[in-house]
């Protein structure tokens, strides 16, 4: 007898890992974030989860402050040296917002998961 493999559920750990893990290097590790983030979004909307539009409201604005840190990662950075003041990094914040909120609940969900039980 075969076993059917979950993969929405697949897809919602290898989200969370990815999650993680990009964390470990900001800029490098952003795009592996964005996809955890787009993963985490993708699998509780097919799991048919009562948080799905707050993962992709957070997976939006992890996008938004990735495509700025890349975009003043081109232009060579602000402050310093660089022609861009520094309330211009105000743009780069709904990137480490958006992950913190992700993770805080994922930590919401699994105790309200735990509880229930």
């Amino acid at each position: 007898m075969q076993t059917k493999i979950d993969w929405i559920r697949i897809l919602y750990w290898v989200g969370v890992t990815a999650l993680i893990i990009g964390a470990i290097d900001p800029l490098e590790g952003s795009v592996v974030v964005g996809a955890g983030s787009a993963m985490l979004a993708l699998s509780s909307y097919l799991s048919h989860d009562r948080y799905w539009k707050l993962f992709l409201e957070l997976f939006f604005l992890i996008i938004i402050g990735i495509f700025f840190l890349f975009y003043f990662s081109t232009l060579g950075g602000f402050g310093g040296n660089s022609s861009l003041s520094w309330w211009w990094g105000a743009l780069i914040l709904p990137y480490p917002i958006g992950w913190l909120l992700t993770i805080i609940l994922l930590i919401v969900r699994y105790w309200k998961l735990k509880t229930n039980r």
